[in-house]
Parts: C-alpha cells; sequence; structure tokens
C-alpha cells in the first residue's frame, strides 16, 4: 500500500507542473499582446513648432513711386577764355570750392593794354581833325553866302566835318572794345560750385573758345537728381503735384538715410522709345551726400492711404491657390488663410483682403507648418553689434604654428 500512493504521488506530478507552466505562459501572451495593441493605439505628442510671429497693423501707408535716379549738378560751367594769349595765373586748387565773382585766372594784359592806347589816340587825332573840319565847314558857309566859293567847295567841306565826326565814334567803340578786352585778360567764377580737374596750366598758351576749356565748375547746392518713371503714373504724378509739393526722397547705396528734397520738375514729352516720363527732384545737399554722377535709389511719394492693413513682408506665402499667409489662433494653432496683396513697400506688404487688424501671423518658421499646426511663438532675437560678436569669435589657428608643431 505504501508503495502504490507513492507511486500515484510521482505518477500527477508532471501533469499538474505542466498545467500550471502552461497557464503562466498565456498570461505572458496575454499581457504582451495587450501592452502591443496599447502602443499601437497611442501614438506619441507632436511637439510644437517654433516659429516667429508678427501682429496685423492698420495704418497710414504712402504710395510711392521707386527708380533708379543719377545725381546731376544744379548748374555746370566749362570755363573758357574769350581772348588770345599767355596763361599768366591761376588763383585756384583743383576740388576748390568758389563762389561767383572769384578770380579763376589772368592771361597777359601787355598787348591788350598797348592796342588801347592805340585806339585811344587814334580817337584824339580823329576828334583833332573833326574840329578842324568843323572849322572849315563854318568858313565855306559863310564864303558860299558871300558868293566867294562854289557849291560844291561848300558841300565837300560839309562832307569832310561828317566824315570825321564818323570816324570819331567809330574810334569810341574801337577803344571800348579794347577796354572789354583787356578785361578778359582775368577771368571770373560764373557761379558758386565746386572746380574739377585743371585742364591747363599756368604758362600756356591759350586761344579764344578753344577746346579743351580750362576748367569746369559743378553747383552742387542745390543739387539735382533726375529719374524716370512709367508713363502710367504720370497721370497721378500730375495731379498730386498740381495739388502740392510732392517729397522725394534719395538713398544712396550702402547708407541706410535718405536725403529729403522734392519734385521740381516733370518733362514735357514722354520718351517713345522708352515709355518713361523724365522726373526731377531737387535737394539742400547743405552735407554734400549727393554728388554728380551718382547713382541713387529714388522714392517719389504721391499721397498717403489712410488705415491700410500691413503685414511684414516675409509673412506672405505663395501656394498653388495664390498668396496665403498663416494665421495664429489663440489656441497657438495655425490656419493657412488666403490673402489679396495690393502692394509691398519698405519691407511690408499692404493687404486689401483676408486679414484683420489686430490678428497674429507667422513670420518666420512656415516650412514645417501645415494647418492646424501648433506652435511656440519665439521672440526676435536682435543682431549683436559687429564688436561683441567679434569678442565672443573663437579664434582662427595658425596653420604655419601647427606645421612647426
Amino acid at each position: 500500500m505504501i508503495v502504490h500512493r507513492i507511486g500515484r504521488t510521482r505518477g500527477a506530478s508532471p501533469h499538474r507542473v505542466s498545467r500550471k507552466l502552461a497557464a503562466w505562459a498565456a498570461l505572458a501572451a496575454c499581457a504582451w499582446l495587450s501592452g502591443c495593441s496599447q502602443e499601437k493605439g497611442a501614438p506619441p505628442a507632436v511637439p510644437a513648432v517654433p516659429v516667429l510671429a508678427a501682429d496685423v497693423e492698420q495704418k497710414d501707408m504712402p504710395v510711392n513711386v521707386q527708380a533708379i535716379g543719377a545725381v546731376e549738378a544744379l548748374s555746370t560751367v566749362s570755363v573758357k577764355t574769350q581772348i588770345t594769349g599767355e596763361l599768366t595765373g591761376v588763383f585756384f586748387k583743383e576740388g576748390q570750392d568758389v563762389k561767383k565773382g572769384d578770380l579763376l585766372f589772368t592771361l597777359d594784359k601787355r598787348p591788350l593794354e598797348a592796342e588801347l592806347k592805340k585806339q585811344e589816340a587814334n580817337l584824339q587825332r580823329d576828334i583833332a581833325q573833326a574840329k578842324l573840319a568843323h572849322l572849315e565847314a563854318d568858313r565855306y558857309a559863310d564864303l558860299f553866302k558871300a558868293g566867294v566859293v562854289s557849291k560844291q567847295q561848300f558841300d565837300q567841306a560839309q562832307a569832310n566835318a561828317q566824315a570825321l565826326d564818323a570816324a570819331v565814334q567809330a574810334d569810341n567803340a574801337a577803344v571800348e572794345n579794347a577796354r572789354v578786352q583787356l578785361i578778359y585778360c582775368s577771368i571770373y567764377s560764373p557761379i558758386n560750385g565746386r572746380t574739377g580737374t585743371l585742364m591747363i596750366h599756368q604758362g600756356n598758351m591759350i586761344k579764344a573758345n578753344d577746346t579743351p576749356f580750362l576748367v569746369n565748375i559743378n553747383q552742387v547746392e542745390p543739387i539735382y537728381v533726375t529719374f524716370t518713371v512709367p508713363e502710367q503714373y504720370l497721370a497721378d504724378i500730375k495731379r498730386f503735384a498740381g495739388a502740392g509739393i510732392l517729397p522725394v526722397k534719395a538713398t544712396i547705396q550702402g547708407d541706410t538715410r535718405p536725403v529729403l528734397g522734392e519734385l521740381s520738375f516733370i518733362d514735357n514729352t514722354v520718351d517713345q522709345a522708352t515709355g518713361t516720363i523724365k522726373l526731377k527732384g531737387q535737394f539742400a545737399n547743405a552735407d554734400r551726400r549727393l554728388w554728380p554722377g551718382q547713382f541713387v535709389n529714388v522714392t517719389l511719394t504721391l499721397h498717403a492711404q489712410p488705415s491700410a492693413v500691413v503685414v511684414p513682408s516675409q509673412a506672405v506665402q505663395n501656394g498653388q491657390q495664390g498668396q496665403f499667409v498663416f494665421v495664429i489662433h489663440p489656441d497657438l494653432t495655425v490656419e493657412a488663410r488666403p490673402v489679396m496683396v495690393n502692394r509691398t513697400s519698405n519691407g511690408q506688404s499692404i493687404i486689401d483682403k483676408g486679414l484683420t487688424a489686430g490678428e497674429r501671423v507667422v513670420t518666420d518658421g512656415q516650412l514645417r507648418l501645415v494647418p492646424g499646426s501648433k506652435v511656440d511663438i519665439r521672440p526676435a532675437i536682435a543682431p549683436q553689434p559687429t564688436s561683441e560678436r567679434d569678442q565672443f569669435r573663437e579664434p582662427r589657428p595658425d596653420p604655419g604654428r601647427e606645421a612647426r608643431s
């Protein structure tokens, strides 16, 4: 009996162990399957996209016409001599500012002084002869009345007196001309301006009205900027110019400070070859920032558009359906909204349709956005000054030192 019980116990033990192992395996498989199903059903959260944003503003915006202009002197004078002679004096330096009436050049006066004396002597001679001729004419008049001389002799005496009177008048003109020629020996500046390169130096012989000229003088205060705009703007320019002065800004390349002036000239003909109209702006140019021959960017302001809806230009994107912007909702999700852009000026776009003042739009980071994306608005970082960047810049390695080491 004892042996039989022991045998039954040993025979039943393997079955119970196998059943327990199967149960544990089934439970583990269920747990694993449930875990996999939970991982598939709960996707990971999408992080917010960092962006820069700006507010939609409503303000008065100027209506501008942009063009490329060339700076021109208000007045340009090429100084030449009106007589022939030796250039004996130069009384300015190249590039010097001169005023109207300043002495610039002198020529040799001696030949013209001698000519003036000669003409004055001829005048005195003819005056004396004219007096004698009048005395003789008076005598012949008395003799003719007495019947001593003939009518022909009397007329001849009168004609001689009148001829010498004419000679005196001619001598007076010759003397005056000699004096004028003597004045031409001194050349004065006709305008206020700045001298250019001296073309002929002291000691050279120069001829009247010869080429090249002696020096060129440009008046640079005030100064002109000439530019052309398409003829489609002509009607508006004439209309607004008739109502008041139109401001003009000239910006020099590499300089962000505009020079302020006003429109002073509208050409009377449209260039048929280019379809443009020539305009001129006048600038005081007291600081001499504008220089003849310089190219500048010109902005002509026609009028101001009141209460315009404005956003930064970088907020406007181009898509297959046209232009759009990403508008940020209060819950920091974005919407792709179509807009109608009127024009762009100075980095700002004027929106005719699609936005209202007070909304926020994305200005940077649009490439990672889709409608409904969550955004994280980051503050704009101002660029550091050059000096600060240089302070934190790592030193560049010395190739020579590495080679030597």
